[in-house]
């Protein structure tokens, strides 16, 4: 394949692989394709290690880092806010419903040896003096491409990433975030439909990328929320995408980190198991439907914390839940994670470099298709 991402990222294929398992990100792109390591839950250190690694196993091959970088959020006016500061402003209500959530579903706390380790939903680096530092370290490394997956990325960054050679990606949900993007000086728009995991909107992969597409000309669109094989990669390109941006179909593989009981939890779920709930972080993000988002769905729940307030109350919380989870039936039941609805097709583990040369094989045996029935010789 060649056009104007693989070009872009000197990639042999444009798939592009957002995870926050390093495996994952140096086996994609030593697969052809372009991992994309999230940095979000990064200190400095981890992330100087990680990029090491990653630049140590795929020996020169590209690859790049996603971080979250939006406009609004608590505390946004100064700066960010430390997290002493932001636990003091978790009010009683919700701290109240957390724990009789742990109570009633018998989740036990953590035992005196667990450390003073953090949930990663208590170490969202979304502030300019957050994710600055984890900037130095990136471009510190060969990286390729900077990605704002929440947020249009700041004007720094932008000069920052252009006088390095590095390109600028950016997450949109709508055509007015696409077209701000483009604005602001993106080389890549990732058009990502609501069918996504993760932070995402409200409009479908479907409409929302042509839409994007036009909006855009001549910056080029990656397609995301829903595509995890090479019937759906094709159809991406059929509404003008020129690569894919994948995340959940890497959660299920050899190499993810992703919990054993909601790896088993992915394999068994269909695409109508997913919810958009604000009760991880704050802003509205599809995951695994549970427990969890059941009981913040409740009429009587409270209302979910802005970020970042959100994760710094149910942080500990998720830890525990994280710890108990294949021990304690309430907490397998509370267990979840961000996915999207393509979960329904991941019903096997495979790994990381399989799933890129699955895609490419089903992708290169329906475009022909396409062509010999628009040539009339199908």
């Amino acid at each position: 394949m060649n056009n104007r991402v693989c070009e872009q990222l000197g990639v042999e294929y444009p798939i592009l692989a957002f995870s926050h398992c390093r495996d994952v990100v140096a086996a994609v792109t030593n697969a052809g394709g372009f991992g994309v390591l999230g940095g979000v839950v990064h200190s400095p250190e981890r992330l100087e290690i990680d990029l090491s690694w990653i630049e140590a196993e795929t020996r020169g091959r590209p690859f790049g880092v996603d971080l979250l970088l939006p406009a609004k959020y608590e505390g946004a006016e100064r700066g960010g806010l430390e997290r002493e500061a932001v636990r003091q402003l978790l009010p009683p209500e919700q701290q109240g419903f957390v724990d009789d959530i742990l109570r009633r579903y018998e989740v036990p706390p953590l035992p005196d040896d667990a450390g003073a380790a953090q949930s990663p939903l208590d170490l969202m680096r979304i502030s300019p003096k957050g994710y600055e530092p984890l900037l130095d370290v990136a471009f510190a490394h060969g990286i390729r491409l900077i990605a704002s997956a929440l947020g249009a990325p700041p004007p720094a960054l932008i000069e920052r990433a252009h006088a390095a050679g590095v390109c600028v990606a950016a997450l949109a949900g709508n055509v007015a975030h696409a077209a701000r993007h483009q604005a602001a000086g993106a080389d890549l728009i990732v058009a990502q439909g609501t069918e996504a995991g993760g932070h995402t909107g409200e409009i479908a992969t479907m409409v929302l990328v042509p839409d994007v597409v036009d909006a855009v000309s001549p910056t080029p669109v990656v397609a995301a929320g829903g595509i995890a094989t090479g019937r759906q990669m094709a159809a991406a390109m059929a509404l003008g995408a020129e690569g894919v941006w994948c995340g959940s179909v890497w959660l299920t593989t050899e190499e993810a980190e992703t919990q054993p009981v909601v790896k088993q939890k992915f394999l068994r779920a269909s695409a109508s198991d997913t919810v958009r709930s604000r009760s991880l972080t704050g802003k509205p993000a599809r995951m695994l439907r549970s427990a969890w988002s059941d009981e913040w769905d409740r009429r009587d729940a409270p209302e979910p914390l802005a970020m970042p307030l959100q994760g710094a109350l149910i942080a500990d919380a998720q830890r525990r839940i994280a710890r108990s989870a294949a021990s304690t039936p309430g907490a397998e039941q509370l267990a979840s994670y961000f996915v999207g609805q393509v979960v329904g097709r991941l019903d096997r583990v495979r790994p990381a470099r399989q799933v890129v040369l699955d895609m490419i094989t089903e992708y290169a045996e329906v475009v022909p298709r396409f062509a010999a029935e628009a040539n009339g010789d199908g």
